[in-house]
Parts: structure tokens; C-alpha cells; sequence
């Protein structure tokens, strides 16, 4: 390459490669630099210059009348292109994109379109270029063979390993053709015409094309340039936007997008950016991160590594130790053998979570720059890896936090998933799960169609859900959604949509479904400042009807249907005392769980639900419970209906095992039946039976097995109707005053004086 173009074929994301590139542009130092991308990012390509642009980042083009058809552009700082674009831009060159317009990449329905010959080309049958020189250099790894061959080699002619390479991918071209890549034809002859012109304009000598080396034998190829725009005629074609957004190492990692798939990109970074001796700067980064992690690691570990890393490298005849002889170094030395602090390594150094940023005045959709201000406002930055918030909704700051969150998930940008808090569980409390991933930019785009900032976007995609929805539960999510995210705008038409859909649907398990979601979103009156009046009566009037329908809905059910009313049963029941109870909804409640129970039509499992739920609410004495499973438990009923009764009495996550340790005559109930069923029904019950005690804690389990085997104990025995089950006749006062102590530790001496003991 001693005259014309200087073609620089690299490997995105290489670091040898990007030295390579710096070092050839330094001494060619030509007039202009061509580079694989988008051209619509011309016009944003000074931002790159700017100080506040920290990669990783990437350009985002997006089709303007459809925002989620999406491509990305990422650079590291160890890309090859990136270190171009910065050169060119720190000594005044002039720099271009040349790849295929994304206006035409984004248009296109089928990724393989290009001059039909390869339409069908199936995505497992496309060359790796990689691969294919590694194979031919007799490697099984072809990272392994990339890095012995160009990232840890240096060379004394910087631009002698691109001639190498070029010829190599001359040989692979014009055996594999395009390889399964057909859409590279075309994306070639446009970057043959970008070429053209810039020599026409700069000089032949003055032009440097930085670009995957696979597509350097094809833009030297001898073509017209009539022959090229024929195959660029026709091509769909769409408007589109162009911004920068922030990257990650960890997106870099992943196999899709453009150039990506690098498994290593914390590793590639370190080889770039260290100025010298990087196995010794990598073991001390090692070293570090395992202390942090309180694990052991001193100096003698840091310099016993090198010296293995180093010597593996030698045994294996690679000219300096990669990430494998590290790998190997560290885990033997640092790990003690151990892949689990290993790991720990991979994921925080060898793949890392450096987040990229882009100056302020980067072009963005409004919605965006609207986000961007209340991340700022609100001290919630983005970051690349989890991390767990704690909010307090008493606190202004907070409570704006959590609508943030709340709002952006109803416009499908999810940066937060709320999750279960180790602390408090009041509803004056909420524990996010904040991530920020690079595609989220894609869905704030799309989001930006309905409005121009987070509030009014949300507000616009509330009311267009609550008109389209037509299920009863939808509706009520979306209406607890609008009060979690404060959004009172849109209310009228949610309650609206509530009140029609709920007047129209008869269905009583809709109608149970619906009330638990509009139960809890009455309770943000309190803690939110929302006004829930409207949201009050809507529930008011699902309950009652819900109380006059539920009785006949639960007459002649099968199994199965009557295990999922059972579900609805107990969220009713938990739902109802969240409500104001100005019309008398708890009594009434009260007299249908008392029908429920007694009635025989009614399946055993509700009518066994039915009656535990009244004995914890105290709607039912501990003989009248006796009376009922005595009554469900006789030898008239059919087994397995006594067997679905014990289950919707004992079952589930309600406590049932602790009431059968604690009241030792329901359990002698359930002994007796148990003991008396027929052998022929039994393997029909067992099942059942099975499924609700294996429900229980093992302690449970093993202190019931402990109750059976025993038999009635001697103080059940004397045990007369006075006293409570579960419960000694007397007091034992040397057991009451073993008490003391621990209340004198939380309440302090002076307040035990005068403690009736």
C-alpha cells in the first residue's frame, strides 16, 4: 500500500488492532479518514472530540415513524474506528462515515437482503472470517489465535500487518465468496462510491479507510461505478434520527449488534489502555478487587501469578501470556484452585460494568432530554450494574423517585423492578431493583410518541390502555398503576373505563380478581396525597355485588374450578378489610362465609376455606369448627370430598399446621377420619393429602408426626370446656416469670417496678 487509498482492515473492538490504526494514521497522516458507519451521524461526529464523551457509547439510529426499528453503532475505547474518529478530529482531517445509510439497513424487513443471490442463505452456513484463519493456521480457538497473532504482536512497519491481513481476506473471499453475508454486496458498492468520491476530492494519497478487514478485498475490487449504483437502485428506504447513546463492556460481551460478541472487553480494555508491563497492571487490578472481597491476597500471591502466567505463556509458545495463562495464573495462585472468587473475576474484570457517557447536547427525543433532567434532579443516576434502593415514600424526594420509576415502567422503559424489601414492609416503603441497560434508550424513543415529557407521556398511554382494555383486571391494574406513578391527569378516564367495564361483567371470578388490586390502591390516599374517593365507591360496589354472586357462583363446581374460586376466596377475604366499611361490607361478608360453609351443593375445599377463614377472624367458636369437620369428616361423606375439605381447612400458607399442633381436637378429628378410610379410597385421597401437609414446615410436620404417634395427651384428657385449647388450666408462675428478664432488657428496671407477677 505505497500509493493510493490506505485501507485499514481491522477487527472492531481490537485493541491490537486500534494500536495498529493510531500508529499507520500517525504516519500517513492523511486528510481524510473513511469509517464503517452510519453517514447520518456526520453531522453529530464533532461530539466524539467533546470531553464529556467517555466510551463505551454508540450510535443510536432509530426510523422515525417507528422508533423500536433500532440499530446500534457501538465503540469502545479500544475500537479501532473510535481511535480514527479521534485522531482525525484532534489533527484537523476531515472524517466520514461510508457504510450503507441506516435509512436503508433500517428499511429492510429480511437482515440478508441484498442482490437476491443469498436471501436464503441460512445464518448458521455464514463465514467466520475469524474462524476460517485460525482453522487455517491449525487453531481450535480462533480468539486464542486473534490474540497470538495481532494483539500481542507489535510490528516495526505499522501498516505491514494490514497488508497481511488483506491478503488473507483475499483468499477467503474468493473462495467463500460473501460468505452468507449478501447484504454486504451492497453495503460494499455504496462504500466503493463514498471511496471514489473522497479521492476525487482529498487525493489518492490522502485518504485512510478504516473497516472490518473482511470487506478490504471487495473495496479493492475493480468496478464501475454505474455497476455499483445499480445495485444500490430500488433500495427501501425510511427517515430516521441519529443520536449518541452510553454503552457498556457488558453489552459489548453480548452476540448481537454490530461488531459485538468480544467475550472479553474488560480484559481488551486493560491491553489498551495500559502503557506498560500489562500482566503485572493485571494481576494488581486482580489483586484488588479479591481484597475488596475480603479474600486474602498479598503481594508475593501478585508476583507468584506473573511468574506463572508468564511461564505458561512460554510452555504454550505464545509470545506473550493472554487471557487464558492469566486465567489459569489467578485461579492456582490467587483462588486457590477455586472457581467461585474466578468467577468473580470474570464478571467484574474480564467483562466489567464500565457505563459510558454523552455531552448534554447530544440530539435526543425530547421525552429523553425530559428524563435526563429528572435523573439530575432527582440524584438518580444510571448505572450499568444492579443495584438494590430503598425508598421512603414520607420523604419528597423519594416519593418523586418512586412516581419516576413507576411512570417509566408503564411506558415500558423498565430502569426499575420493584422487589421485596428486607426492611419494613409498610406501605410508606418500596425496594427497587435499578439497571440500566443501553436498549432502554430504544424503548424511551419509542415511548416518545406519547408525549414530550415522562408525566404527560404516561398520562397519554394510561388513558389509551384504559380504552383499549376489556378485561375487568386489566383495568383495575392500570388504575392501581396511576396511583403508584401519581397520575391524577389520568384517573377520569381510567375510572371511567373501571366503572363501564364493571358494571358490564357479570362474571363473579372477574369481579374477585379485580377487587384485591383496587382494595390496595385505596391505601395510597394516605400514604401518596391521592385523592381515592371515586376509586372508593367503584370498590364499594364490586364488593357488594361480589357478596350477593359469590354463594350461587360456587355451587356446582368441579375440582378445578373450584380450586381457583378457593384463590379467589382468600383475596377477597384479604381484600375487603381494606376497605371503608360505611355500608356494613364486613358483617355481610361474615353472613356469606357462614352459608358458604354450611352449605353441602358448595365443593369441600371452599367449604373447608370457608370455615377456617371465619375461625381466624373469630366469625367461629373452636366447637362450632369441631362440629364442622366432625360433620365433613363423617363416614357418610364420600373420602375424597372429606379429603378436599381437610385441604381448603388446613391448606396452603395459612397456618393450618400451627392450629392442628395447637388444638389437639381437630387433629384427632383428622386421626380418626384418616385411620378410618377404606383401603380402596385411600389411594384415591392420598394425593390430596399429601399436597396439603407437604405445604408445611418441616418442624411442623415433625411435631404433628410426634402429636399422632403420642396419642391424646394426658392434660387434653382432663382438659375441661372452660379452658382454652392449646392452654394449661392454671398458671405456672415460675414459667411466667422466666419473662422478666427480656422485658427488663427492652423496657428498662424503673418500668418493672410495681409488675403484677
Amino acid at each position: 500500500m505505497t500509493s493510493g487509498p490506505l485501507l485499514l482492515g481491522v477487527r472492531h473492538h481490537g485493541p491490537g488492532s486500534a494500536r495498529a490504526v493510531l500508529g499507520a494514521l500517525e504516519t500517513r497522516r492523511p486528510a481524510a479518514v473513511l469509517i464503517e458507519g452510519p453517514p447520518e451521524a456526520d453531522g453529530i461526529l464533532a461530539l466524539a472530540g467533546d470531553d464529556a464523551m467517555r466510551p463505551p457509547v454508540a450510535l443510536l439510529a432509530h426510523a422515525v415513524d417507528d422508533p423500536g426499528r433500532a440499530a446500534f453503532w457501538p465503540f469502545a475505547a479500544f475500537s479501532p474506528e473510535w481511535v480514527a474518529i479521534r485522531w482525525a478530529l484532534g489533527h484537523g482531517a476531515a472524517v466520514r462515515f461510508i457504510d450503507l445509510p441506516a435509512a436503508h439497513t433500517l428499511a429492510a424487513t429480511d437482515p440478508t437482503w441484498g442482490d437476491g443471490e443469498g436471501d436464503e442463505a441460512d445464518h448458521d452456513t455464514r463465514v467466520d472470517p475469524l474462524a476460517e484463519l485460525a482453522r487455517a493456521a491449525g487453531h481450535d480457538d480462533p480468539e486464542r489465535w486473534w490474540e497470538d497473532a495481532v494483539e500481542l504482536r507489535g510490528a516495526a512497519d505499522p501498516v505491514a500487518p494490514f497488508e497481511a491481513l488483506a491478503d488473507a481476506m483475499g483468499a477467503l473471499r474468493e473462495a467463500h465468496g460473501h460468505g452468507g453475508h449478501a447484504r454486504d454486496l451492497v453495503r460494499e458498492a455504496y462504500m466503493r462510491l463514498q471511496i471514489r468520491a473522497a479521492r476525487k476530492e482529498f487525493g489518492d494519497d490522502e485518504v485512510a479507510v478504516v473497516c472490518g478487514a473482511w470487506h478490504v478485498p471487495a473495496l479493492t475490487r475493480a468496478t464501475t461505478a454505474t455497476a455499483d449504483r445499480a445495485l444500490l437502485k430500488g433500495l427501501p428506504k425510511v427517515k430516521t434520527e441519529t443520536t449518541w447513546v452510553p454503552w457498556t463492556h457488558r453489552r459489548l460481551a453480548r452476540r448481537s449488534g454490530y461488531g459485538a460478541g468480544i467475550d472479553s472487553p474488560g480484559w481488551y480494555g486493560h491491553l489498551f489502555a495500559a502503557p506498560d508491563r500489562p500482566i503485572e497492571r493485571w494481576m494488581t487490578k486482580v489483586a484488588g478487587l479479591l481484597r475488596a472481597e475480603d479474600t486474602f491476597v498479598s503481594s508475593a500471591h501478585v508476583i507468584e501469578a506473573v511468574r506463572l502466567a508468564e511461564t505458561l505463556a512460554a510452555m504454550r509458545g505464545r509470545p506473550l501470556a493472554g487471557l487464558g495463562e492469566t486465567t489459569d495464573a489467578v485461579r492456582a495462585v490467587m483462588c486457590d484452585g477455586s472457581d467461585v472468587p474466578l468467577d468473580l473475576v470474570r464478571d467484574r474484570l474480564v467483562v466489567g460494568d464500565v457505563l459510558g457517557e454523552v455531552p448534554d447536547d447530544a440530539p435526543a427525543v425530547p421525552l429523553q432530554r425530559d428524563l435526563a433532567r429528572l435523573q439530575k434532579s432527582l440524584r438518580l443516576k444510571p448505572e450499568a450494574q444492579e443495584r438494590e434502593l430503598e425508598l421512603d415514600l414520607r420523604k419528597e424526594n423519594d416519593a418523586a423517585r418512586s412516581r419516576l420509576l413507576h411512570r417509566l415502567r408503564l411506558l415500558s422503559v423498565t430502569w426499575g423492578t420493584p422487589v421485596a424489601g428486607r426492611g419494613s414492609t409498610g406501605t410508606f416503603r418500596e425496594t427497587w431493583q435499578l439497571h440500566w441497560r443501553p436498549e432502554l434508550h430504544v424503548r424511551v424513543a419509542e415511548a416518545g410518541v406519547w408525549g414530550t415529557t415522562v408525566e404527560s407521556a404516561a398520562v397519554a398511554k394510561a388513558e389509551a390502555r384504559a380504552q383499549e382494555a376489556t378485561a375487568l383486571a386489566d383495568v383495575t391494574a392500570l388504575a392501581e398503576q396511576c396511583l403508584l406513578a401519581g397520575l391524577g391527569a389520568a384517573l377520569p378516564v381510567v375510572m371511567t373505563a373501571l366503572a363501564d367495564r364493571a358494571a358490564l361483567d357479570t362474571d363473579v371470578a372477574h369481579l374477585a380478581q379485580a377487587l384485591p388490586a383496587l382494595a390496595r390502591s385505596l391505601r395510597y390516599g394516605d400514604v401518596r396525597a391521592t385523592d381515592t374517593a371515586a376509586l372508593g365507591e367503584v370498590a364499594a360496589g364490586l364488593a357488594e355485588r361480589i357478596c350477593v354472586g359469590l354463594p350461587p357462583a360456587c355451587t356446582g363446581l368441579d375440582t378445578d374450578a373450584a380450586t381457583e374460586m378457593r384463590g379467589h376466596l382468600d383475596a377477597v377475604h384479604g381484600a375487603l378489610p381494606l376497605l371503608p366499611d360505611s355500608t356494613g361490607t364486613a358483617a355481610r361478608w361474615t353472613g356469606v362465609l357462614r352459608g358458604l360453609a354450611a352449605r353441602d351443593s358448595v365443593p369441600g375445599t371452599i367449604r373447608g376455606r370457608a370455615a377456617r377463614l371465619l375461625l381466624d377472624d373469630g366469625g367461629l367458636d373452636d366447637e362450632e369448627a369441631a362440629r364442622l369437620m366432625g360433620l365433613a369428616l363423617s363416614p357418610g361423606n364420600p373420602p375424597a370430598d372429606a379429603a378436599a375439605w381437610i385441604e381448603g381447612f388446613v391448606g396452603g400458607a395459612s397456618g393450618g399446621g400451627m392450629l392442628l399442633v395447637h388444638d389437639e381436637r381437630l387433629l384427632a378429628l383428622v386421626d380418626t377420619w384418616l385411620t378410618g378410610v377404606p383401603a380402596d379410597a385411600f389411594t384415591d385421597v392420598l394425593p390430596l393429602l399429601r399436597r396439603t401437609f407437604s405445604a408445611y414446615e418441616p418442624g411442623v410436620r415433625r411435631t404433628l408426626g410426634e402429636l399422632v404417634a403420642r396419642g391424646p395427651s394426658a392434660s387434653a384428657a382432663r382438659r375441661t370446656d372452660a379452658v382454652a385449647p392449646g392452654f394449661a388450666a392454671t398458671l405456672d408462675e415460675a414459667r411466667a416469670d422466666g419473662v422478666l428478664p427480656v422485658l427488663e432488657l427492652i423496657l428498662g428496671e424503673t418500668d418493672l417496678v410495681g409488675v403484677d407477677r
